[in-house]
C-alpha cells in the first residue's frame, strides 16, 4: 500500500510517499481503505520527534482519523462488514490507504456528508466531546470559552456547543477569522491580537465570566483564563502552545471553586474510545445528518502533496480542516 512515512524528525521536507505492507487484522478490528485522512497538529508534533506514537500505532505513520470503506474484518467484529462506509478514531497510521482500527473506533459516515467531510470529524468530534461535555461538564445554558476559534477544534466545537443550548465566545487571530466564528454561531469573537480577551469577555458577561473554557493555548493564557471563569468554573486544557508552565493565584481557585483540568486522547484505552464514540452517535450525528452541525473544509491535498498540507497547518492561515485525499 501507498503511505507517508516520517523519515527523520524535522519539517514538512521529511514526510515522504512510499510502500508499505498492509497492516494485518487482529480480533476485534477492522481493516478501512482510506479515501481521506484529517490532519491534525499532534501529527506536527509527531513528525518533529515531539510526540511519539503510543504501543500498537506505525511508529513512523502519522494520521489521527479517517474515512473509507471496510475492507476486512478481524474475529469478534459484530457490527461492521465489508463494503460499509465508515470514519474512525486512529492511534495512528491515518496517513496510508489502509488502516487497522478497533471496531469500536468506527462510526458510520453521517448522511449527506462525503469521504472528505467525514475524514474530518473523529479527532475534533471525539476530543471536543471528551474534555467540554465529559470533562467539562457543559450543561445547557452554560457559557463556553474556545481560544483557536478557527481551528479544527474550534470550528467543531462552536458548533456542537451551540447545538446542544450553549452561548459560545472564541478568541481569533484575524477580523476574518472572528467573523467566520460567528458566521458558525459564536456570539462574539475576540481578535487575541487587538484586544484583551479577559476584559471583554468580562464586559460581555457583566463580570460574571464563563463557566467553561476549552484551552490549547496554555501558558500566559492561565492567568487570564482563571479569572474569566465563573464561579464553579471549569478550564480544560488539551495542548500548550504557549507553553507548559504558568503563574496561578491558587486563593482565586479556592474562593470560587475552580477546576483545572486536562487531558490528551491519542493515548487512551480503545474501551474509553469506544465510549466517546458512542455518545458521538447518540447526541451528535443526529445533528450532522439534519444539517445543524457541519464539518468545516478549508482545504483538501492529494497525499503526494502532503508536505504542503503540514506546511498550511503550521502557518494558521486555515480556517476549518485540512485533509488528505488518497486515489
Amino acid at each position: 500500500m501507498k503511505a507517508v512515512v516520517i523519515t527523520q524528525p524535522g519539517g514538512p521536507d521529511v514526510l515522504s510517499v512510499v510502500n508499505r505492507s498492509m497492516p494485518e487484522v487482529g480480533e476485534g478490528e477492522v481493516l478501512v481503505k482510506v479515501l481521506a485522512a484529517g490532519i491534525n497538529r499532534p501529527d506536527i508534533a509527531q513528525r518533529k520527534g515531539y510526540y511519539p506514537a503510543p504501543a500498537g500505532a506505525p511508529v513512523d505513520i502519522p494520521g489521527l482519523e479517517i474515512a473509507g470503506i471496510v475492507e476486512y474484518t478481524g474475529g469478534q467484529v459484530r457490527r461492521f462488514k465489508v463494503g460499509d462506509v465508515v470514519c474512525a478514531l486512529v492511534s495512528g497510521g491515518g496517513y496510508a490507504e489502509y488502516c487497522m482500527v478497533p471496531e469500536g473506533q468506527c462510526l458510520p459516515i453521517p448522511e449527506g456528508l462525503n469521504f472528505v467531510e467525514a475524514a474530518a470529524l473523529p479527532e475534533t468530534f471525539f476530543t471536543v466531546w471528551s474534555n467540554v461535555f465529559d470533562r467539562g461538564n457543559l450543561k445547557p445554558g452554560e457559557s463556553l470559552l474556545v481560544h483557536g476559534g478557527s481551528s479544527g477544534i474550534g470550528t467543531t466545537a462552536i458548533q456542537m456547543a451551540t447545538a446542544m443550548g450553549n452561548t459560545v465566545y472564541v478568541t481569533a487571530g484575524t477580523e476574518e477569522k472572528c467573523l467566520f466564528c460567528e458566521e458558525l454561531g459564536a456570539v462574539k469573537a475576540f481578535n487575541y491580537k487587538k484586544e484583551s480577551f479577559k476584559d471583554r469577555i468580562l464586559d460581555s458577561t457583566e463580570g460574571k465570566g464563563v463557566d467553561v473554557i476549552l484551552d490549547m493555548i496554555g501558558g500566559n493564557y492561565t492567568s487570564d483564563n482563571l479569572q474569566v471563569l465563573a464561579e464553579d468554573g471549569r478550564l480544560v486544557l488539551i495542548n500548550v502552545m504557549n507553553g507548559r508552565e504558568a503563574t496561578i493565584d491558587l486563593l482565586e481557585v479556592m474562593r470560587r471553586r475552580l477546576t483545572i483540568t486536562g487531558s490528551t486522547l491519542r493515548n487512551r484505552d480503545i474501551a474509553f474510545k469506544s465510549a466517546i464514540a458512542q455518545n458521538l452517535e447518540k447526541h451528535i450525528w443526529p445533528l450532522i445528518s439534519a444539517g445543524k452541525i457541519k464539518p468545516v473544509i478549508y482545504q483538501e491535498f492529494p497525499v503526494e502533496e502532503v508536505s504542503k498540507a503540514h506546511l498550511l497547518m503550521e502557518s494558521s492561515e486555515h480556517m476549518g480542516k485540512i485533509v488528505l485525499t488518497f486515489t
